[in-house]
């Protein structure tokens, strides 16, 4: 299981060792309804109830996190554990008790420092949720299937917020930016969404660039939050390397400029994120490889590209 290191670690008993473990992919923000510190909530949850959340945040910025990212916790409906085995991670946030207040400054930049780590320790695309099981970052009222009941919840002040400094927020730490990103003139994005469901074998060791729709992402200038999705057969070597690279070319598929190679490993389905800035006339592409130990070929099931992008 993993920790967040700016959390104090408050682990719940039994269910941090009970409870079944989960592949993170989303991020799910709440407000508790109550002005508790985190050392209250955990209390909450130790001795008054049987659910919980993996983290608790005071007014104050006091961060406590009660369960591992890679074990289900219960405060997110049907996004706590599904049957793929993915799930959500969630933290509970002290507000008013009813949950109409805004979230203080403290409070936000542990919110965006949480987010960050998400991203880079266990891959969470930086996007919003565009569906209830998409992954990405997103607050309790914004699928249904999140919550059982309906809820308002994080509340009207803390979904603006969210939407206008939390996850920007998120975004532009995460890229090594502190100044907000220059997109608010355009703040509603478009959206890639191509896939390709031919099988394709690769040979081991070799670089292929894929095609979705068209071998091209998108064309500069653009600022982008790109996901691909690549499923292989249940037959690959579980030692298999996967390596999947996002690179810029020319109109005419030359002079590249190649990202870092992102790495996965064995049959199943594979993320592969990219958050960065294509300059005018520069072309995103993709390209993968596969790498077993028996130089044996590798199948390609499926292949899809999403996320949004904004035009520079």
């Amino acid at each position: 299981m993993a920790w967040y290191p700016g959390a104090t670690r408050m682990e719940l008993q039994p269910e941090s060792d009970a409870q079944p473990a989960i592949r993170p992919t989303q991020f799910i923000l709440h407000s508790i309804a109550a002005p508790w510190t985190a050392r209250r909530m955990y209390e909450y949850w130790r001795d008054s109830s049987s659910l919980e959340s993996h983290f608790g945040l005071g007014f104050e910025g006091d961060l406590a996190q009660y369960i591992g990212t890679e074990t289900r916790a219960d405060a997110n409906y049907k996004a706590n554990r599904r049957p793929d085995g993915t799930g959500a991670v969630s933290i509970e946030t002290a507000s008013n008790l009813k949950h109409t207040d805004p979230w203080t400054d403290r409070q936000i930049e542990q919110l965006i420092k949480l987010g960050v780590w998400l991203h880079q320790h266990h891959g969470l695309p930086l996007r919003i949720c565009r569906t209830h099981d998409d992954p990405g970052y997103g607050y309790h009222r914004l699928h249904s299937a999140w919550s059982s009941g309906g809820t308002a919840c994080p509340g009207d002040a803390r979904v603006k917020q969210f939407r206008e400094i939390v996850f920007p927020g998120i975004v532009n730490r995460a890229n090594g930016q502190t100044a907000p990103a220059p997109v608010e003139d355009d703040p509603v994005p478009n959206m890639l969404n191509e896939a390709n469901t031919a099988d394709m074998e690769l040979q081991s060791g070799n670089w292929a660039g894929l095609s979705f729709r068209t071998a091209i992402l998108l064309v500069g200038p653009v600022r982008h939050h790109t996901v691909v999705h690549l499923q292989f057969g249940d037959d690959t070597p579980s030692d298999t390397v996967i390596e999947g690279c996002f690179y810029t070319t020319d109109k005419n598929g030359g002079d590249r400029s190649l990202y870092l190679p992102i790495r996965a490993y064995g049959p199943g389905g594979h993320q592969f994120t990219s958050s960065a800035d294509v300059g005018a006339g520069r072309h995103l592409r993709f390209m993968v490889r596969a790498r077993t130990t028996d130089h044996r070929s590798v199948r390609l099931l499926h292949r899809a590209v999403t996320g949004p992008f904004w035009k520079l």
